[in-house]
């Protein structure tokens, strides 16, 4: 992929549910995200429970998720807080991308988190634990600006679109870092 083509950024979306906040949210970030960056969501809920004994016959689920997430150029998770830590569901997408051992699709992959809450927080205590994750991962993450999204509910209208002008523009500028923070990440592959 040349640069012109644009950066290809896949969201690992760490919610299940239909009208999720961490969903609505990303989905209405992706509209406001610059040309050069092309955000795909990915769902992590068709991924069966991570265990080593299914590598001899590997899940078709966990074949396509590790083939994306190998094809992407960098890697935004967005994650809600379940007590004070991230779902389940997120950390074993972690654990399928990060096996076999020696094998993980993560490494070296540059990432952002984006945390959401109904919350004045911002589900600050899943993105941290998040961030612990990624560094045994060794995923270069992006430091600043820190994305923690409180009081998610109010932000969009029925229609996804954001109400607020002022947080609309601040999610913009953190995909731009983002998108910067990719660019200077990548290692050019040989020709």
């Amino acid at each position: 992929m040349t640069m012109t083509d644009g950066l290809d950024i896949v969201a690992v979306i760490g919610s299940l549910r239909r009208e999720s906040l961490t969903r609505k949210l990303v989905t209405a970030l992706a509209t406001l995200a610059p040309p050069s960056l092309r955000i795909e969501l990915l769902g992590v809920g068709d991924l069966d429970l991570y265990d080593e004994d299914l590598e001899a016959a590997l899940p078709e689920p966990w074949r396509a998720f590790r083939e994306r997430i190998r094809r992407a150029d960098g890697v935004l998770f967005a994650t809600p807080e379940y007590n004070r830590s991230i779902p389940g569901v997120l950390k074993n997408a972690i654990d399928v991308g990060s096996r076999p051992y020696g094998e993980s699709v993560w490494a070296g992959k540059p990432a952002a988190v984006l945390s959401v809450s109904p919350g004045a927080l911002g589900a600050f205590g899943a993105n941290h634990h998040l961030r612990q994750c990624l560094v045994f991962l060794d995923m270069p993450t992006l430091q600043q600006p820190e994305a923690y999204v409180g009081h998610a509910n109010e932000l969009l209208d029925p229609g996804g679109n954001f109400v607020d002008g002022a947080k609309r523009e601040w999610l913009r500028q953190f995909l731009r870092a983002f998108e910067g923070w990719v660019s200077r990440q990548r290692i050019p592959l040989p020709t």
